[in-house]
């Protein structure tokens, strides 16, 4: 049922410019870029090094149009150092780190950004501080 929203809200936006904190396995990024053209980037950041290689690899077997760029790291050294523009954001990481991911990224946002974030009412009180925030 997530990924069905999440797959629909990307196809629906038709983001440029995706970017996705916590990889995993490529999951999410495959589900996205099945949705979208050869002409979207989608960036993803991943801390775990092995699930990241696990990820590139089934992405590269996933066969799917947009360049997805895993990046190995943690999101909130990440983040700042990226230099473009989102038109999408989806955000299934560390819960308690929500927030923090957001208030970095606000300058890589622009009007109309589309952001996705997992596990919102499942573990809203670990996230408190991000769906209460306001700006």
């Amino acid at each position: 049922m997530k990924g069905k929203i999440l797959a629909r809200t990307v196809r629906d936006a038709k983001p440029r410019r995706v970017l996705e904190v916590g990889t995993l396995i490529g999951y999410s990024a495959i589900l996205m870029g099945k949705e979208l053209d050869k002409n979207v980037e989608i960036m993803t950041i991943e801390i775990h090094p092995e699930e990241a290689k696990l990820a590139k690899a089934n992405i590269k077997r996933a066969g799917i149009l947009p360049k997805i760029n895993v990046v190995v790291g943690n999101a909130i050294k990440v983040i700042p150092t990226l230099k473009d523009c989102y038109d999408a954001v989806f955000i299934d990481a560390e819960k308690t780190e929500y927030y923090e991911y957001l208030r970095l990224m606000e300058d890589k946002l622009h009007q109309g950004t589309v952001i996705v974030a997992d596990n919102a009412g499942i573990f809203a009180d670990q996230m408190r501080d991000y769906l209460e925030y306001e700006d």
